[in-house]
């Protein structure tokens, strides 16, 4: 059956005929081709749609670790999504990076084998930048790293691939292990040329810096757990439903969480002048009354009432009250 076109396409299509600008005999001739999908027979598709499917569930979650992991040690705004996952050959991708570049290699034990993780120069140099106390400026000119730049890249390479085990859980026990930095392609040499390896291109976004990570996972490393790829991606595909068990584990995890919490002890208004003549001694009057209890804030949401007091030495607040359901910014 073939497309139904609404009645503004269809209105839009006689408004065209009228004017002239299509011809009628053309759409009368005009037949439906059939999309014909190329198919090159000494590069055949190694990876079944399933298996890609589950790629890109695992590298997702892996976005989400990665996101967490950088915004935490560069102190900045990061978002991490998965760009393309394709099937190439070996030869096409090393041929395709820069020289030099980044690439960190590892092991997926008990997997036989070694895979990739290629790092845009450029957003590795955000990243060397943001972690010796720049801003995030990068050098639009390519250039070897230095013997400092070599140890901090080698140092978060290796923090960056232990984070997919996490990622791969609940397809396989793998554990990573970084092996080695390399940053001339043409001496990474895993696989033979013509072997068939999955590339998952990920977009890292640091500040306004944009920078990609590829990770080259070939088809002979992978090949013992094709199988749970395909069985994981049927089972994420399917609604989950958590047990007790698990539920009781996450509210552990969540339980150890640190948060904020402050005690505001009123608000007032002062003129910029009654500021500037400020002196030690003088009192500010608050819009807060004796009486009235404090609010306790959780983070940003107002979550409890309490009395300010003494435990032993120390200055305490009594939760008195809790205060359901009510947010906003403590300054509000």
């Amino acid at each position: 059956m073939g497309d139904v076109l609404s009645q503004a396409e269809i209105d839009a299509l006689l408004s065209a005929l009228s004017e002239g600008e299509v011809d009628a005999e053309e759409i009368k001739t005009t037949k439906v081709q059939k999309k014909i999908r190329v198919y090159d027979f000494k590069r055949p598709n190694k990876f079944s749609k399933d298996q890609i499917h589950s790629l890109q569930n695992i590298h997702e979650n892996y976005c989400r670790s990665l996101t967490t992991y950088l915004s935490g040690h560069l102190h900045s705004v990061i978002e991490t999504k998965v760009l393309s996952i394709e099937q190439i050959t070996y030869d096409e991708f090393i041929r395709s990076l820069p020289n030099p570049t980044i690439l960190g290699i590892f092991n997926f034990e008990p997997l036989e084998g070694t895979l990739l993780m290629e790092m845009s120069p450029g957003l590795a140099f955000v990243i060397i930048d943001l972690l010796l106390g720049g801003i995030g400026n990068t050098s639009e000119k390519n250039r070897d790293l230095t013997e400092i730049e070599s140890t901090i890249m080698e140092h978060r390479l290796s923090q960056m691939i232990e984070l997919l085990e996490e990622s791969w859980a609940d397809v396989a026990e793998l554990t990573p292990k970084f092996r080695t930095l390399e940053t001339n392609p043409s001496f990474t040499q895993i696989v033979a040329p013509n072997e068939m390896v999955v590339l998952i291109t990920l977009e890292v976004k640091v500040g306004e810096a944009i920078g990609m990570i590829n990770f080259c996972l070939p088809y002979l490393v992978v090949e013992p757990i094709l199988e749970k790829l395909s069985t994981f991606f049927l089972f994420a595909t399917q609604a989950k439903v958590r047990s007790p068990e698990q539920v009781k584990m996450i509210r552990k995890k969540i339980q150890w969480a640190k948060i904020d919490t402050t005690v505001l002890l009123g608000q007032t208004e002062i003129s910029v002048r009654d500021l500037l003549e400020l002196a030690p001694g003088d009192v500010i009057p608050l819009q807060q009354g004796v009486e009235n209890a404090l609010s306790i804030y959780v983070g940003n949401y107002k979550k409890f009432r309490g009395v300010p007091g003494l435990s032993g030495e120390h200055l305490a607040v009594q939760l008195t009250e809790t205060v359901e359901e009510e947010g906003g910014d403590i300054d509000g």
